[in-house]
């Protein structure tokens, strides 16, 4: 058993110390039935930069003036007894910015117990201030049916368990989806983003997903272009990325991409049997597309390599 290392060499059961807890608002609209945008909510290149439900820039706190000892404002984002996909990061948020001469001392209070190397790592959220999210995350997926126990200082436990494994895989280029998971594969046709407002590229998590879900352009700066309802519709970046049901995928699907940034599946089966498949924690990963999507854009945590994300830990 290792304590408080953010790598190790040895397979049993360990105990990591050194960050975890992320609030469920990081996630968007999070078990709400309603949310705004379907666009990326783009960061680079002179795109929109509104984010999901079309926020709007809001003040921010300040870096405590003592240290979170017991590390007061934490939150983890996953439930206790809750199964997560084999890529659901621990993330854990604070009500006010951690100071980086701190942010050590606040990983030594965050210990992960589980038979997985991983590493904390400090995440620059969207939506929140430098030093208010960390996140824990094994060095490669974690493998179904792992038991992981999270305590966050003396007052935060949380048990959960790694499910099956299901990993997406969107190639915006031949227009299809290749779904993979216990241990069979099939193809989907899909819609992806058209050009100039593209897909994100890269690997993303499943944050949460509703039944119907209210799309407005305006959110996420595309004018009037949309707004309306769309149904099975699972959230993938804080920016308002989903994979959902799109009438337009009836016609372009395996054919174009045709959509405000978002993947569209077909009306009828596809779009409902992926929605009924999937749990937060699963894998969408994009490929083929331009703008790689961000560390702190929802749960983009796998976007760096194993030694990128070692590097974001303050205990160096």
């Amino acid at each position: 058993m290792t304590t408080g290392r953010r790598g190790g060499r040895g397979r049993l059961a360990r105990t990591w110390s050194a960050a975890a807890v992320c609030v469920l608002a990081l996630a968007g609209c999070s078990a709400q039935a309603v949310a705004d945008g379907e666009g990326k909510g783009a960061e680079p290149g002179g795109r929109p930069t509104a984010g999901t439900h079309g926020t709007t820039g809001t003040a921010r706190p300040k870096p405590s003036a003592t240290p979170l000892k017991s590390l007061t404002g934490a939150h983890v984002n996953i439930a206790d007894g809750q199964t997560v996909g084999v890529g659901m990061p621990i993330s854990v948020t604070f009500s006010r910015p951690i100071p980086v001469a701190e942010r050590a001392d606040v990983e030594k209070q965050l210990k992960v117990t589980a038979d997985v190397e991983g590493s904390w790592g400090w995440v620059k959220d969207r939506n929140l201030a430098d030093g208010q999210r960390v996140d824990f995350r094994p060095r490669a997926y974690w493998k179904p049916g792992t038991a992981v126990t999270v305590r966050a200082g003396a007052g935060i436990t949380r048990h959960f368990t790694v499910g099956r494994s299901l990993v997406a895989t969107v190639d915006v280029r031949t227009h299809f989806m290749t779904l993979e998971t216990a241990g069979s594969s099939r193809r989907i046709p899909i819609t992806a983003g058209a050009p100039g407002m593209d897909t994100w590229n890269g690997t993303m998590v499943v944050s949460d997903k509703a039944s119907r879900v209210l799309m407005d352009s305006r959110s996420v700066g595309y004018g009037d272009a949309y707004k309306d309802y769309y149904y099975y519709a699972v959230h993938l970046t804080t920016s308002g990325t989903y994979l959902h049901q799109n009438p337009k995928a009836n016609t372009y699907g395996g054919r174009q991409n045709v959509t405000h940034g978002c993947v569209g599946l077909a009306t009828g089966g596809p779009a409902k049997r992926f929605f009924d498949e999937v749990i937060p924690g699963d894998v969408v990963k994009v490929v083929n597309s331009r703008d790689t999507v961000a560390v702190g854009n929802g749960y983009g945590d796998w976007n760096l390599d194993w030694d990128q994300w070692r590097a974001t830990s303050a205990l160096g």
